[in-house]
């Protein structure tokens, strides 16, 4: 969908790069209106090389493309000269009394903590606000961590809607075998 020249990989560290010819790309909320550079929504594209749906799977194919654009289900955002960063997946958002928390952004003042080995973010159930984030981390070797620690860490890093409400800890954070942390094993073991 996106390239980025070798060139330009240095001044756009991060960056997915712009579209490649012949395809369309644009960010958009939840309603698909499209976004300005800077804010963050869902990656959509529509072009040539771009499926026209799942074998035999209707539903799915509807779900995934609307239009004739198919909805990535990556969040990201374009900045001001058209290129493109990814920040998070749509499917890990977390909706906190209706305000999208992006658990890459809280894993990154996470992992700004000198005692923080690995961390991952999840929504939890929230009775008040729907769903809140809860932090599961790795402490480094020899260190322990409290979840009031973790939380306090926290206070004036992020807006108190994108802070954890709760932490636990663990050796390990499940992964597939490309390294990617396996979220929804974190869900069935620490969501209750």
């Amino acid at each position: 969908v996106t390239t980025l020249r070798p060139e330009e990989a240095l001044t756009k560290i991060g960056s997915c790069g712009k579209p490649f010819f012949h395809m369309d790309v644009k960010i958009v909320d939840d309603a698909g209106n499209e976004l300005p550079p800077g804010e963050q929504g869902e990656l959509i594209t529509k072009g040539e090389s771009v499926m026209k749906g799942y074998w035999n799977l209707p539903e799915a194919s509807a779900e995934t493309i609307k239009d004739g654009w198919l909805h990535t289900g990556d969040i990201a955002k374009m900045d001001e000269e058209g290129y493109f960063y990814i920040t998070d997946r749509k499917k890990d958002m977390i909706i906190s009394g209706g305000e999208n928390v992006y658990p890459a952004e809280v894993e990154s003042v996470l992992y700004s903590h000198p005692d923080v080995l690995e961390v991952a973010v999840v929504g939890m159930p929230n009775d008040e606000w729907g769903e809140s984030p809860m932090a599961i981390i790795v402490p480094k070797e020899g260190q322990k961590l409290t979840e009031q620690e973790i939380i306090d860490f926290c206070n004036g890093k992020l807006a108190r809607y994108k802070m954890p409400k709760a932490a636990v800890f663990t050796d390990t954070l499940p992964r597939n075998p490309t390294g990617k942390v396996l979220k929804w094993k974190l869900r069935e073991e620490f969501v209750k």
